[in-house]
């Protein structure tokens, strides 16, 4: 026996071989029926997003490119081909930053993965069933990448979602192609070369985050097509001396968790763990919104003094500094991204939900003139990254001191939202686009997604003019 026939399997081969032979009927079923919802979330934040300026941008540059095809975009008329689409659908999705995140990992899982499946598995006509076997494993592969970083790819400037998408879209469109072992080994080492996505945009409030998801389906596609065609891809591409965790950490692989990649592989499903968003806004904040929320009955209107946020130290950087950008945001994505924000219009609406992102709302005088005050600082009872906990201190007008900490952010754990909430959620965001009637009928669709087929699926979600 030859030492390489020795030598320990790669994750990509250990992702490859379950992948390759995965039964939709493997996947417990609790974790199929929470990936629905996942799936009905995600489409319902496609759907509002065809009502923002950068959704109708990025389509018309997207078809502006494009020659046409017969896939579909969420909301839209276009057909476009099935890396378009899955480009289109992708910024749709994430463009709101309302999407999905499985705390631990720090990534947005759904959207990883979604954009290949819902392009491919419309091109190819495949069933339900194996749509949401794929969209599963390509989700479960991403989560898995972000486990082993361990945050990593945060701490130094990479957008994690759209580096492990990369990843996580090559395993979805290989099984929907339905490559061998080899070939699905191949289509994640091709990935490798294309995985990026820098965290840049948080200078700004720039559009770049929302396409990264989107490109990766785009690379993911590409490279299960290239690996089919037996494109020769590196067998090694997270622990190889050059590979993912050797390049996108600065510490290099010695800082991966290696084991996380594939530690119960086939028998533990993350996926199961990921918390949907109560908001539309960064989910590092979302402790923190919750705690202001909680007080602001309590405050009653009295006058406020000044505010102290604490979030976790891990996090400050991306939500929190620089604090006079942060305390001064204008446009709708600056907000999203800012705890001083959030804080302040919790505590003096008592909520926040995509209409407090509108113009009117970010040019409250109020909530800008106490964003201004709340000064942010390390959580010293946090559970992060298990939890995006977060706590707020207010001190009135009168001296008293007001204070709440939640250490389970709502929508996570034992906070998890329910079937019934989930569904409120998409036919709320759904609405904003198109008629009640129509959002329900793709509501039902998604909850039985087994019993449809992805083109069918499709057709109920584009516009047809």
């Amino acid at each position: 026996m030859t030492q390489a026939a020795l030598a320990p399997l790669s994750a990509a081969r250990q992702i490859a071989r379950l992948a390759a032979g995965l039964r939709p009927d493997a996947i417990p079923e609790a974790v199929r029926t929470r990936a629905k919802l996942h799936i009905l979330d995600a489409l319902g934040l496609g759907l509002a997003s065809t009502a923002q300026d950068y959704g109708q941008v990025t389509v018309a540059a997207i078809a502006a490119m494009g020659e046409g095809s017969a896939c579909s975009v969420i909301g839209r008329s276009e057909r476009l081909g099935p890396r378009d689409a899955a480009l289109a659908n992708g910024v749709l999705i994430h463009g709101l930053d309302f999407d999905d995140t499985h705390l631990a990992s720090i990534i947005h899982p759904t959207c990883t993965a979604l954009p290949a499946a819902l392009a491919l598995g419309e091109s190819l006509d495949v069933s339900g069933e194996s749509l949401l076997a794929a969209f599963i494993a390509g989700a479960e592969t991403g989560i898995r990448i972000g486990l082993a970083v361990d945050g990593g790819f945060h701490h130094v400037g990479y957008h994690a979602s759209g580096v492990v998408s990369h990843f996580a879209s090559a395993v979805t469109a290989g099984m929907l192609l339905d490559l061998d072992e080899d070939a699905l080994t191949a289509a994640q080492g091709i990935a490798a070369s294309t995985a990026s996505g820098v965290q840049v945009f948080l200078e700004e409030g720039a559009w770049t985050k929302r396409m990264h998801p989107g490109w990766g389906a785009v690379a993911g596609i590409t490279a299960a097509h290239l690996a089919r065609a037996r494109f020769k891809g590196p067998s090694r591409p997270y622990e190889g001396k050059f590979g993912l965790f050797a390049t996108h950490l600065h510490g290099g692989v010695e800082e991966a968790k290696l084991p996380a990649l594939t530690d119960g592989l086939g028998k533990v499903w993350h996926f199961g763990e990921t918390a949907l968003k109560p908001y539309p806004v960064c989910h590092f904040i979302h402790g923190c919104a919750d705690a202001a929320i909680d007080l602001h009955g309590e405050i009653a209107g009295a006058p406020i003094a000044s505010v102290r946020a604490f979030l976790a130290q891990p996090t400050l950087h991306i939500i929190a500094e620089p604090a006079e950008a942060k305390e001064n945001a204008t446009t709708e994505y600056e907000a999203k991204f800012s705890a001083q924000f959030v804080v302040a219009h919790c505590l003096l609406k008592g909520r926040f939900g995509l209409p407090d992102l509108l113009p009117e709302s970010l040019a409250d005088e109020g909530v800008r003139a106490l964003a201004r005050r709340v000064k942010c600082q390390a959580d010293p009872d946090t559970a992060f990254p298990a939890y995006f906990s977060g706590g707020v201190e207010v001190t009135l007008g009168d001296g008293r001191v007001l204070s709440r900490h939640v250490r389970v952010n709502s929508g996570a754990g034992e906070r998890a939202m329910s079937a019934q909430a989930v569904a409120a959620k998409f036919m709320s965001s759904a609405s904003l686009a198109i008629p009640e009637d129509r959002a329900a009928r793709i509501r039902d669709a998604v909850l039985r997604l087994e019993e449809t087929s992805a083109r069918e699926l499709m057709q109920l979600l584009r516009r047809d003019d």
